[in-house]
């Protein structure tokens, strides 16, 4: 088990991050299926806490690299989206792992803003940093399940502004710069993932809704997703790398914000019929390609200390 715990990847955070997501996309499908999927990530956060605590020096060194560092706050999260798991058994204590969550990745931008945003250098930008400055909009998603939904509407703010000023960033990176290493390479699906949160928390967090904020978002996501989706299967034929776990969140939280935009239409009378099963569609992908990534990193783990054996 030591074993197992040293040789785990820092980036499985972005697993564990889907696996909590995933829990409450099939939600309405059974508690069952949210409760198995919430274990699953809990079992990963509590390997992860504990390589932290057994192996500090070897996530310190891992954090040196500029993708590693920009996924680790799918760990704090995580913590915010496990926190609302919690809830109906024990309110004040998920209340608390929620604000420890937020906090955590308040302290994950300051550090990483610190080294390398103040540390500028165009081939260190990759799609997941989005991860760490919008990141924070899973606070919006969740707040409404603590009755924070005033804190929910600053975060997604502070969200919705970072992806519109990291955009262009990003894009320079990717279309222009480009020299993206192949473990770097799944990162490219994170695309799909920034503006999709966004709209999952605006639906969240604000009860009075703009229209024209919510179209706006729904055609950027599904534009984004697109995208993504047709690069999908070329990337799927690489190797397998830790980073593997960005082909996850960002298909989940897309499925879960149409299915979120779906239900609103319908509330409102306003329902487009297509929507059922471009939602359908999306769950599906998702529920595939999280299972594919949690098969994978088992393989590749039990492969690894069976070789270190």
């Amino acid at each position: 088990m030591k074993e197992i715990i040293k040789k785990l990847p820092v980036p499985i955070v972005g697993l564990m991050l889907a696996l909590a997501a995933m829990g409450n996309l099939v939600l309405s499908y059974g508690e069952i299926y949210r409760n198995i999927f919430g274990v699953l990530s809990a079992i990963i956060l509590v390997l992860v806490l504990v390589k932290i605590i057994m192996f500090p020096k070897g996530v310190s060194e891992a954090l040196d690299n500029p993708v590693v560092a920009s996924v680790f706050p799918t760990l704090s999260m995580g913590i915010m989206l496990l926190a609302t798991y919690l809830k109906p058994f024990a309110p004040s204590l998920a209340f608390g792992i929620w604000i420890i969550g937020l906090v955590l990745h308040g302290v994950l931008i300051i550090y990483f803003t610190k080294k390398y945003l103040f540390n500028f250098g165009i081939k260190k930008v990759f799609p997941s940093w989005f991860i760490v400055y919008v990141g924070i909009v899973v606070g919006s998603v969740t707040a409404p399940a603590f009755d924070k939904a005033n804190i929910g509407q600053i975060l997604f703010w502070f969200g919705f502004i970072s992806y519109f000023a990291l955009l262009p960033i990003v894009l320079k990176r990717v279309f222009k710069v480009k020299e993206i290493p192949e473990p770097a390479l799944p990162t490219l699906i994170i695309f799909a993932a920034p503006v999709a949160l966004c709209l999952a928390g605006y639906m969240n967090s604000f009860q009075e809704k703009n229209m024209f904020i919510v179209w706006l978002l729904v055609a950027l996501s599904q534009l984004s997703y697109l995208c993504v989706l047709l690069q999908l299967p070329k990337l799927l034929k690489l190797k397998f790398y830790p980073s593997y776990s960005a082909f996850t969140f960002p298909l989940v939280i897309s499925a879960i914000s149409i299915k979120l935009t779906n239900g609103f239409l319908v509330k409102i009378e306003k329902p487009i019929a297509i929507l059922k099963y471009v939602v359908n569609f999306e769950e599906l992908v998702a529920l595939a390609i999280v299972i594919y990534v949690l098969i994978r990193y088992i393989s590749f783990l039990f492969a690894r200390t069976e070789t270190a054996k």
